[in-house]
């Protein structure tokens, strides 16, 4: 999720998504960049990438889905009209959640990740199992991979954000020419799935011109929502599915506690009032 150029006045830091809950953790890897300094953390069975604030990345080894923001991130690309994505675009890789989410429930989707910070692709080919998703790896800022690329995709997730002090923040809100830039490389019929933070001040201002963008930009948005965490996953295109057809993916998810978690993610058309 690093995004890539630093703004040139970061925003200020209230909390963002929370590192998930610590148990017999065990550190099995640290490594620090221009971008990003890093720990791999062992927490039971789960293995975590964090940084400042936040967890960038999560792997289980039974377990697929989280309850948190990967799991919309994932879920929001399937609110496509004409059907699951046949190409998905990550903006902000990380460490691979959801192209493992997506190759689980769509085996011959074509994923493409494009990430900032080298080092956290070593550390999620190292302990987070990346390759197996897959998915081709573009280390790159994304805004310069969005210009210079003429491919377009079916979805196209935004989960740019750059460690901040004690936080993550977006250094580009998703509106006008940014969004704009996002959108060109979208398909006819396809999807932008973008992660925000419902934390109050500097967060909160980002989600609020980035629902107003949304609400612009596309003929229908809906908000998904996961049982745990600060954030909400806005997705828009020209028509959207409901929900309601989330239920149908559980026979593709490995246990019963995966599709504990899907029932749980709520969904909801984006209000056109401006207030919202």
């Amino acid at each position: 999720m690093p995004t890539e150029k630093p703004p040139p006045s970061p925003l200020p830091p209230p909390p963002a998504r929370a590192a998930l809950p610590r148990v017999r953790s065990e550190q099995l890897a640290e490594k620090t960049t221009r971008w990003n300094a890093m720990t791999v953390v062992r927490v039971g069975d789960r293995v975590d990438l964090d940084v400042q604030g936040a967890t960038y990345a999560t792997w289980h080894p039974q377990h697929v889905l989280t309850g948190y923001s990967w799991d919309c991130l994932t879920f929001g690309c399937l609110l496509r009209h004409e059907g699951p994505p046949r190409s998905v675009l990550v903006l902000g890789l990380g460490g691979g959640t959801v192209t493992r989410q997506l190759r689980t429930l769509l085996p011959d989707v074509r994923l493409v990740g494009v990430e900032v910070d080298e080092g956290v692709i070593e550390l999620a080919r190292r302990h987070l199992h990346l390759d197996d998703s897959g998915v081709e790896v573009h280390v790159a800022d994304a805004y310069e991979f969005l210009a210079q690329t003429a491919e377009r995709f079916d979805a196209v997730i935004d989960d740019l954000f750059l460690t901040g002090a004690g936080d993550v923040v977006r250094s580009r809100v998703p509106e006008g020419d940014t969004l704009a830039l996002v959108r060109g490389r979208v398909a006819d019929g396809g999807v932008v799935v973008a992660n925000v933070i419902t934390e109050v001040g500097a967060h909160a201002d980002v989600r609020r011109r980035t629902r107003a963008s949304f609400r612009r930009a596309f003929g229908s948005a809906r908000v998904v929502t996961p049982p745990r965490g600060l954030n909400e996953i806005l997705v828009g295109g020209e028509r959207t599915r409901p929900g309601t057809t989330f239920g149908v993916w559980g026979a593709r998810l490995p246990d019963d506690e995966d599709r504990a978690l899907l029932s749980r993610l709520k969904v909801a058309p984006l209000k056109r009032s401006s207030s919202a």
